[in-house]
C-alpha cells in the first residue's frame, strides 16, 4: 500500500463544503470526504506549525517540550517550536527502511530555517519557496504605494509590518498568473512527482501546503466568489488582536473573503493533484491521509470571540479543530463519519499500521483503524491541545481552556454550546480540577520547572486573559 499525506496549514474546519459549510467552494475536498472516513473530532497535540508538524512526523507527543531552547537563524514561534528531536525515527526513516521511496514537497518555510530539519530521512525532498519572508529574494525594491495597498490605518506606521509585507511581496515580485501561486506550484509538482516515480513499487509521499496561511490574497477571481465590490483596502494580513481594535467591519468582510477565497485556490488545485493520483493508477493503491494543522479565527462570531488571530487562549473551534480524512484504497469506511476524539498524531500512527511497519519506539499515537472496522471499539477519553503553557482539555462533554496552573478558567459544554459562549469554570470548580489534572498527567504527572519560563512566550497572539 502506498502513502499519501497531505498537510494544509490553516485550514478551517467549518470552511469545509463536507463538514456542513454552505457557501465556501471545496467541491475536490468534498469530493475527497465523501470517499473516506470524516472525522469530526481531531485536534493537534500541541500548536502551531513546527510542534504540529513535529507530532506528525514521529506519531510522538512534542509536549511538554522537554529540551526546549531558541536556536540561531529563527525566533520562537512557541515552546516545541524546533527541530525534529535526534532520537526519534521519522515516518520517512521507518518507511523508508521497509523499502518505500520517499519524498517530501513543501512551501512551508519554516522547516528549512537553520537548525530545522524535517526533510530528515527523504529520498527526495523539494521546497518551494517564497512564503511570507522566507529570505528568498534580497531584491528587487517594493514600492511603498504596493504596501500602502494593502496597509489599515492601524498597520500604515506599524514597523513590523511594513518589514514583513516589503519581504513578502518582494518575494513574489514575479508573481504573474494563478500558476505562479504556492498551491499551484506546490501541487503541480507533487504530481510531477507522481509521474517521474511510478516505477516505485511503494511510495510514502507527504505534500506540505503552507497556504491557506496567511497573508490572504488569492487571484482576484477567488476572493471575487466572496466579495465581488473594490470598495476598500484589500487587508490580506491578520492583525493578531480582536479584529474591533483593528478593523472596520468592511475591512473585516474583505480578510473573510480573502481567507475563503484562499481556501477555494488551495481546494481547486488540491484537486489537480488527486486527478493525478487517478489518471496515474497510483489511488488504486494508495492510502490518502489529509490533514490540516490547524486553523484562525477571522470574526466569523460568537465563535470566534471576537477576533482575527490564533491563540492558545481562548481556545476556539476555529483555531482547534482539523480538516482530517482518511481515504482507504479498498473503499473501507467510505462516506462514513467518525466522531470520537483522536490526535493528529495518531493518523501517523495508523499509517505506519495499515502500511504493515513496526515502529521502533513506543508511539504515543494509537491506530485509529481498527475502531473504524468495529464501530464499537474505543479510542481517547479526552485529548490535551497545548500552546506553551495554556492548554485546552477536551472530553465528549466537557471544553476546558486555561494556562497549566489553573488560571484563567473557561469551561463549556461543547456539544450543546458550539460557539463556546456559557463558561461555567466557577460553577463546575471540581471539573476544572479534573480537566486541569488530566493536562497536568500528559505532562509527564507534574509541571515541569521549564514551564515558569513560558509564560512570557505568548506565541502569535498575547495572553488575552478573560474570555
Amino acid at each position: 500500500m502506498n502513502l499519501v499525506l497531505v498537510i494544509l496549514d490553516t485550514f478551517r474546519k467549518d470552511h469545509v463544503g463536507a463538514y456542513g459549510n454552505p457557501w465556501i467552494h471545496t467541491p475536490h475536498l468534498d469530493a475527497i470526504a465523501r470517499e473516506s472516513v470524516l472525522f469530526t473530532e481531531a485536534y493537534p497535540e500541541s500548536l502551531p506549525t513546527l510542534p504540529v508538524r513535529r507530532a506528525l512526523h514521529t506519531g510522538q507527543r512534542v509536549f511538554p517540550f522537554h529540551g526546549h531552547r531558541p536556536l540561531k537563524g529563527d525566533f520562537v514561534g512557541a515552546p516545541g517550536w524546533g527541530p525534529i528531536n535526534e532520537e526519534q525515527d521519522t515516518l520517512s526513516e521507518l518507511l523508508g527502511e521497509k523499502g518505500y521511496r520517499t519524498a517530501f514537497i513543501t512551501d512551508t518555510y519554516h522547516q528549512f530555517k537553520p537548525s530545522k530539519n524535517f526533510h530528515r530521512g527523504f529520498d527526495e525532498w523539494v521546497w518551494i519557496r517564497g512564503q511570507e519572508s522566507d529570505k528568498y529574494l534580497s531584491g528587487p525594491p517594493v514600492l511603498e504605494a504596493e504596501i500602502m495597498a494593502r496597509s489599515t490605518p492601524s498597520q500604515k506606521n506599524d514597523v513590523w509590518f511594513h518589514r514583513f509585507m516589503t519581504s513578502y511581496l518582494r518575494n513574489n515580485t514575479y508573481r504573474m498568473t494563478e500558476k505562479d501561486y504556492y498551491p499551484a506550484r506546490l501541487f503541480a509538482e507533487a504530481s510531477r512527482w507522481l509521474w517521474d516515480n511510478q516505477d516505485a513499487d511503494r511510495f510514502f509521499l507527504t505534500v506540505d501546503s503552507f497556504d491557506p496561511h496567511e497573508p490572504w490574497d488569492p487571484p482576484d477571481h477567488y476572493r471575487k466568489l466572496y466579495d465581488p465590490d473594490d470598495d476598500c483596502t484589500n487587508v490580506i494580513q491578520s492583525p493578531y488582536r480582536r479584529w474591533k481594535e483593528r478593523l472596520t467591519e468592511r475591512e473585516l468582510r474583505r480578510i473573510q473573503a480573502n481567507y475563503a477565497g484562499e481556501c477555494t485556490l488551495v481546494d481547486r488545485w488540491f484537486g489537480f493533484f488527486m486527478e493525478t493520483l487517478r489518471t496515474t493508477g497510483r489511488l488504486e493503491d494508495t492510502l490518502v491521509v489529509i490533514v490540516s494543522d490547524h486553523g484562525h479565527n477571522v470574526g466569523h462570531d460568537p465563535g470566534d470571540k471576537g477576533l482575527v488571530s490564533k491563540q492558545g487562549h481562548p481556545m476556539t473551534k476555529a483555531v482547534a479543530q482539523l480538516v482530517c480524512m482518511i481515504r482507504h484504497p479498498k473503499g473501507e469506511g467510505a462516506g462514513t463519519t467518525c466522531d470520537k476524539l483522536i490526535y493528529n498524531m495518531d493518523l501517523s500512527a495508523t499509517m505506519l499500521a495499515l502500511a504493515g511497519v513496526e515502529p521502533k519506539q513506543k508511539l504515543d499515537g494509537i491506530n485509529v483503524w481498527d475502531a473504524i472496522r468495529d464501530t464499537k471499539r474505543p479510542l481517547r477519553d479526552y485529548v490535551t491541545v497545548a500552546w506553551g503553557p495554556l492548554v485546552t482539555v477536551i472530553d465528549d462533554t466537557w471544553w476546558y481552556n486555561a494556562n497549566i496552573w489553573g488560571e484563567g478558567a473557561l469551561l463549556y459544554r461543547h456539544r450543546e454550546d458550539s460557539n463556546l459562549v456559557t463558561n461555567l469554570a466557577e460553577k463546575e470548580p471540581a471539573v476544572c480540577a479534573m480537566m486541569r489534572e488530566r493536562a497536568v498527567q500528559d505532562a509527564g504527572g507534574s509541571i515541569p520547572e521549564a514551564f515558569k519560563n513560558y509564560a512570557t512566550i505568548p506565541g502569535c497572539t498575547p495572553y488575552l486573559g478573560k474570555d
